[in-house]
């Protein structure tokens, strides 16, 4: 993309994409072009319109009312959505719908998104979003998934939130072949991992990247281990 003659919205977007997420691993045309279509101002709560492209986590301020979540920083969402893998028909659940942008991000690369937001608050945020910039790929409700979502099987799943552990639950609605994203760990030691279900009992984790994100909520620590 040429940046000559771009508005300044649209330049600050391409900055964003070429100076701060590009460097960061990031090479799938598909998720760039992705970044490019959907308007990530347009999820950021008013309060934080100017910062809507620094490469921060932004408050999620709702009504005034800090819901005590936040918008992931552009390059860690952007290299969660390409490390996915995903394909147009592609179905895929997502945990912690935030802001909506993830989602909408994720929409833009699969045929049908089904986000879980356990604040009713934030769900309902997220989806006026999703319904603003006219998304219709994407069905958000509001419940408790950390340990999976009903019993459908998806192509791909992906965690907003960190866990200490990947509840097995979660792991067995992968279809075969399918993938999870998730940051695993508790601060300050955070990993990035796909798990690929290989077989009708196995699966194949990797590590990808260290960051360090909030937890996901409903999810806890155990303070004692045997």
């Amino acid at each position: 993309m040429n940046a000559t003659g771009l508005s300044e919205i649209e330049q600050a977007r391409f900055n964003m994409v070429e100076q701060q997420i590009r460097p960061w691993g990031l090479n799938d045309e598909d998720v760039l072009q992705a970044l490019f279509t959907v308007r990530r101002e347009r999820f950021v709560p008013s309060e934080y319109q100017a910062l809507a492209f620094a490469d921060i986590e932004l408050p999620l301020v709702i009504n005034s009312v800090d819901t005590r979540e936040s918008m992931l920083a552009p390059r860690v969402e952007a290299r969660l959505a390409q490390e996915l893998r995903l394909q147009p028909t592609d179905c895929v659940l997502e945990i912690g719908t935030g802001s909506g942008y993830q989602a909408a991000l994720l929409a833009q690369l699969a045929q049908t998104v089904t986000s879980i937001e356990i604040d009713s608050r934030i769900a309902a945020f997220g989806e006026q979003n999703l319904q603003r910039n006219q998304i219709s790929n994407v069905q958000v409700e509001v419940g408790d998934a950390h340990s999976g979502w009903g019993t459908a099987e998806y192509d791909a799943i992906l965690l907003t939130g960190s866990v200490p552990s990947v509840p097995d639950a979660l792991k067995y609605q992968l279809s075969i072949g399918g993938r999870m994203v998730v940051v695993v760990g508790t601060a300050p030691v955070m990993t990035a991992c796909r798990i690929t279900r290989t077989s009708a009992a196995s699966f194949d984790t990797e590590g990808l990247f260290d960051t360090l994100i909030k937890p996901l909520r409903g999810t806890a620590v155990p303070k004692f281990k045997f």
